[in-house]
């Protein structure tokens, strides 16, 4: 059984497919959907949105976690060829950042609801709406990642093993 553990298939993966954007997706969406619910309760000044988007960015937040750990294990295993390196860098280093960042809006987020769940300030969505805008980058660089330089697709994880790709 160990065995079946440690071969690697076409995709370089122990597994069938890379599971960081399954994972990474359903943070993407939470983190939309809660600054979404927040933009709306603000606007429309129904306060059970507040509660819906603070539960949503509760669960993206202890996500975000598990879609690093499984990022960091899939890059490892992605042997990046030079060119894609400098984007797989960058992604990284905006993930981890999300993860710090997201902890950190949480919490604030958690005290703003103690003291007055009835009310969000402005700052906040302005908070919100900048983080959003990293989000949808960090996206485009995942993007990137998989539809330009082609991580863990079967061409170019055999062109990397043949030497074709330095």
């Amino acid at each position: 059984m160990l065995e079946s553990l440690t071969k690697l298939n076409d995709h370089n993966l122990p597994y069938p497919d890379p599971l960081h954007p399954i994972i990474v997706h359903f943070v993407i969406a939470m983190i939309l959907f809660a600054f979404f619910c927040d933009l709306i309760g603000f606007l429309t000044g129904k306060t059970r949105f507040y509660e819906v988007s603070f539960w949503n960015l509760f669960v993206a937040t202890v996500s975000i976690f598990i879609a690093i750990i499984f990022g960091q294990f899939e890059a490892g295993l992605a042997k990046p060829y030079n060119i894609v390196k400098s984007v797989l860098n960058y992604h990284t280093l905006i993930g981890w950042s999300l993860s710090g960042i997201f902890a950190a809006i949480t919490g604030w987020r958690y005290v703003l609801r103690s003291r007055d769940p009835q009310r969000l300030p402005i700052h906040y969505l302005a908070v919100a709406l900048i983080i959003t805008i990293i989000v949808g980058f960090q996206v485009y660089l995942g993007d990137e990642l998989v539809w330009v330089y082609g991580i863990h697709t079967v061409p170019v994880v055999e062109a990397v093993k043949d030497g074709i790709l330095p």
